[in-house]
């Protein structure tokens, strides 16, 4: 009989810059959001590989459902910079605080442990960094090149912050040749105050729209939460918004609330609404949909990016 948890309540209060926020009802989960728990053999090889190295995944630290899965399939989404983030946004369960100084050793480590687990494509995310003067954007540079290094073969995505108000952080970034360029706007403007507090939504999308102005051929991607009380319209304006910065991939997930403390969840969108969303972004001109209630960033990602070149081949 296969063991299940619950993909709400698998993370602790661990973190105690979020324990002055008040208590928020936890809703009872649905049966689509249940998963397996983790524990295979592939899963705990690859859990020895990122502690043999060192590192810190987004998987473990953003108690992400889909770990079990991924891990199984030696995936798994670094991250870098640390496991200290400068913001407190209210979705998230990464700690927040001021971070320590940047290891210079890491890209190097990132690169080791991508050629050692045989990936063939891997997803770089980091924590916000602003004490950094670029946003921490040449340490994801100088991790992409570790990347192409080590293992020459391998396609990278890369998830970054927002760079706010970080000047030239994105040509630093994307003078690397990421493969796939992604910033998730997570929700809709009239949310941010709520959940990306340190955050301002047309600088997010302003990001997005100079990937594609410092080069066209580069393909970006975004991903937004639904369950936090966005209206359907509001999700379609954003598409709209996507569209229009030249986003060629959007990822649509259930939000999914860590602990008690966070953001609240306002409903649990059924299966069959995150297939409509899809059916619209498509006829809105994305290359590339990826919607469901497990829905993640990095979820699938090597899979997407295959489909995502062969999408503009396809229509070149």
């Amino acid at each position: 009989m296969a063991i299940v948890i619950d993909a709400l309540s698998a993370r602790d209060l661990r973190h105690p810059e979020k324990r002055n926020r008040p208590e928020t009802p936890v809703l009872r989960k649905p049966p689509w959001l249940k998963v397996r728990a983790p524990g295979s053999a592939g899963y705990n090889e690859t859990r020895r590989i990122v502690k043999e190295h060192g590192l810190v995944t987004v998987c473990e630290e953003a108690g992400c459902p889909n770990i079990g899965e991924c891990w199984e399939k030696s995936h798994a989404t670094m991250m870098i910079m640390g496991e200290v983030c400068t913001r407190a946004c209210g979705f998230c369960n990464v700690a927040t605080g001021k971070p320590g100084p940047l290891d210079p050793e890491e890209p190097a480590r990132v690169g080791a442990a991508v050629a050692k687990m045989g990936l063939a494509h891997v997803v770089i995310t980091s924590v916000d960094r602003d004490d950094l003067a670029d946003g921490g954007a040449l340490h994801f540079a100088r991790t992409v090149e570790a990347i192409r290094a080590a293992a020459p073969s391998a396609t990278i995505e890369i998830l970054t912050p927002d760079f706010l108000r970080k000047s030239g952080a994105a040509e630093t970034v994307l003078a690397a040749r990421p493969d796939v360029f992604n910033h998730n706007l997570e929700t809709v403007p009239r949310l941010y105050l709520q959940i990306r507090p340190g955050a301002r939504y047309y600088a997010s999308l302003r990001l997005l729209e100079r990937a594609k102005e410092l080069d066209p051929g580069q393909f970006t991607k975004s991903g937004l939460m639904v369950g936090l009380g966005e209206s359907r319209e509001e999700v379609m304006q954003v598409m709209d918004d996507m569209r229009c910065a030249g986003v060629d991939f959007i990822t649509i997930g259930q939000y999914l609330q860590p602990t008690r403390k966070h953001a609240p969840i306002d409903r649990f969108v059924p299966p069959e609404e995150f297939r409509a969303l899809e059916s619209i972004a498509y006829a809105k001109g994305f290359l590339m949909v990826a919607a469901s209630p497990l829905t993640r960033s990095s979820h699938h990602a090597g899979e997407d990016f295959e489909r995502l070149r062969a999408a503009r081949l396809g229509g070149a």
